[in-house]
């Protein structure tokens, strides 16, 4: 039976961005982006059921960002583009975010012109488009957040601005990587993991769905 494709779906205040993988028992997660630009691999099941509607952001404080000198707080609570600042220096500069790994471990951070001072990002963010409907994308993937790389954009636009539809070319033959899986009966979240992790597309391929080589790949 084909999955369903969630990507680009709202289900509460998270987005899905992408699919992520399967678990040994079968069950499909989602990567998804909250509001707050929070990330997580989420069960579908609990997408489509309303069990989960976020990332729990507005529900919890964590200590250690509470005692910022850079808080915009409205009625008691941080408001959404503060958080977002928070959640772009948490998966950059974070080890123990969950995010870390594909941010921070990779090089990615953000400029000092934002680490240290909100009232930088804020003014960059409300002159440069900035509404409660947009997230933040970097135009380079590989590239840091700062001004001249960053832009506001729709969740829609932003996950086309991904691995998922990059085109990967081999033989003379131009596909992006959703189309190279089914093409050699891969697994994509499999072979996306390898290439995010730093593999490059010949090497991500060459180990099929399995942790040895397999001959005969592009």
């Amino acid at each position: 039976m084909k999955r369903e494709d969630l990507t680009g779906k709202r289900f509460g205040k998270y987005t899905v961005v992408e699919y992520s993988h399967k678990d040994k028992l079968g069950k499909i997660y989602w990567l998804c982006r909250c509001d707050c630009g929070t990330e997580k691999n989420v069960y579908g099941s609990k997408l489509k059921s309303g069990l989960t509607k976020s990332c729990g952001c507005y529900n919890r404080e964590k200590a250690s960002l509470t005692k910022t000198i850079h808080k915009d707080a409205s009625k008691g609570r941080r408001k959404r583009l503060y958080v977002i600042w928070v959640n772009i220096k948490q998966r950059c500069l974070n080890p123990k975010a969950t995010s870390y790994p594909r941010y921070g471990k990779k090089g990615i951070t953000v400029c000092e012109e934002w680490k240290n001072d909100y009232r930088n990002f804020k003014t960059w963010a409300l002159k440069n488009g900035y509404r409660d409907d947009l997230t933040i994308d970097r135009i380079d993937n590989k590239g840091n957040y700062e001004p001249l790389n960053c832009r506001w954009v729709t969740y829609k636009d932003q996950s086309r601005n991904t691995l998922r539809n990059k085109l990967f070319e081999s033989n003379g033959k131009k596909l992006c990587l959703s189309e190279w899986c089914e093409l050699l009966n891969l697994n994509y979240g499999t072979i996306l993991n390898r290439i995010r992790n730093g593999k490059t597309f010949q090497e991500a391929v060459a180990f099929g769905n399995n942790r040895m080589p397999v001959t005969g790949k592009p």
